[in-house]
């Protein structure tokens, strides 16, 4: 099958668009990615099933979730660790409110092209480094995907430029 057929059987799919179920074993596995303080109050702001929520190490946590009418985008609360599968439509707006939550991690399972310059350069300039990175095939969803993790006031491991190569 084409590139072009999977993306297009990707927009035309019967299911939602932005509701994707993270396996138990890779929410744990995501969890397990970040490193975490005894003291630190975790947030998954796309609870659903809970696959993230019920792994959380700590009784400390908090969920938004908008089937249950507790929007992400409504959220007031002073998390320490955000660890999410967002919404790819939502994507930008998604990690501005990220940003503006300003915890000392913020750690996403996204697809390994929606890590554009744009949204890293977001992330540095409001003082978030890349610190981790691992890359994952999930059944089902297309293409690759990564756990990434961005921590406040931290180098970021990778270095990039907006600048266009051309031959001469």
């Amino acid at each position: 099958m084409s590139i072009s057929n999977i993306s297009r059987n990707i927009k035309n799919r019967k299911i939602s668009k932005d509701i994707f179920i993270t396996p138990l074993e890779l929410s744990k596995l995501h969890i397990d990615f970040i490193d975490s303080n005894e003291n630190d109050i975790w947030l998954d702001p796309c609870k659903n099933s809970g696959s993230y929520y019920n792994q959380i190490p700590t009784d400390k946590k908090e969920w938004c979730e908008i089937l249950e009418d507790k929007d992400f985008f409504k959220y007031e609360g002073n998390p320490d660790i955000i660890v999410q599968n967002p919404p790819y439509s939502l994507l930008n707006d998604w990690i501005k409110k990220n940003i503006e939550l300003n915890p000392r991690v913020i750690s996403l399972l996204i697809g390994i092209g929606n890590l554009t310059t744009r949204r890293l350069e977001w992330l540095e300039n409001a003082g978030y480094g890349l610190t981790k990175m691992r890359m994952l095939k999930v059944y089902k969803w297309y293409g690759m995907s990564m756990l990434v993790n961005f921590e406040k006031d931290k180098k970021s491991i990778i270095e990039y430029d907006r600048k266009v190569y051309r031959e001469d």
